[in-house]
């Protein structure tokens, strides 16, 4: 018998012969589980860019099925690459159905409503040939493949603009303090988890920071003020006992403070 396991005529009593061979029952909310990806830092890449770019340009109707479209294309993709990774489709056959079919509508009508978007689906095309060359190989987690999931979050603040009616000259300032950000967290998160203790790495994510916090200085001195934080976390915070729990707290404040400087630099 197993420890601080009853065994059946034990704490646990016996099993009434009614009960014998029936399935133990599904614990609430499991199925949910299966449709929902364990990628909770892919939410904040989702919604920023989103947010950033509706602080710029203000809302337009269509903006809900973008946001619909987009966050069933996330979901779509993340099961899809999964099916690309283990070669066995038939698992996530139902959430590919369900994603599918809520991501075609919103898109059918977002395209409808604005054609323009469609100028951006050859980058998308691109960037998720990349996404699925990794899968393939079983290397999501390598630089490139990040770098690729970035640039792709990033976009979405060219499509807010393009359902918006506005130029994408007027957001290309929100996009690269975007694209910053979460290039810049890319290597941050490495230093602090895969790449803990990696000096090469830590250098990295300081150069980088420096070079960003520079940029943004000259660009929108409300977002510098950001990036000087931001230079600091990279520097102080490798190598220190921060869970990964909490690395995802900090990032959740970061991301409030980026759209908080968005919003003064461009709202």
């Amino acid at each position: 018998m197993q420890a601080g396991r009853p065994d059946a005529a034990g704490a646990a009593g016996p099993v009434p012969a009614r009960d014998a061979g029936r399935a133990p029952a599904r614990r609430p909310g499991r199925s949910v589980r299966r449709f929902i990806p364990p990628q909770h830092g892919a939410w904040a890449m989702l919604l920023v860019p989103y947010l950033a770019g509706l602080i710029v340009t203000g809302w337009r109707w269509p903006q809900l099925p973008l946001l619909v479209a987009w966050l069933a294309g996330y979901l779509l993709s993340f099961y899809a690459l999964q099916a690309v990774k283990t070669r066995r489709i038939q698992r996530v056959r139902r959430q590919l159905l369900v994603y599918a079919a809520v991501a075609a509508t919103a898109t059918a009508v977002v395209i409808a409503a604005r054609p323009g978007v469609l100028a951006v689906a050859p980058a998308y095309a691109l960037l998720t040939a990349v996404n699925a060359y990794y899968a393939w190989r079983r290397r999501e987690r390598a630089l490139v493949n990040d770098l690729a999931l970035v640039v792709q979050s990033c976009l979405m603040v060219f499509l807010v603009a393009a359902v918006a009616g506005s130029a994408p000259t007027t957001v290309f300032g929100v996009f690269a303090v975007v694209l910053a950000y979460f290039t810049g967290t890319v290597l941050y998160v490495k230093t602090m988890i895969r790449e803990r203790g990696n000096p090469a790495y830590r250098r990295w994510s300081v150069s980088y920071h420096w070079a960003a916090f520079g940029a943004c200085a000259w660009l929108a001195p409300p977002v510098a003020v950001v990036f000087a934080l931001l230079l600091a976390r990279a520097w102080i915070l490798p190598g220190r006992p921060v869970t990964p729990k909490h690395v995802g707290i900090i990032e959740i404040v970061f991301c409030a403070l980026l759209l908080t400087a968005i919003a003064v630099a461009w709202g």
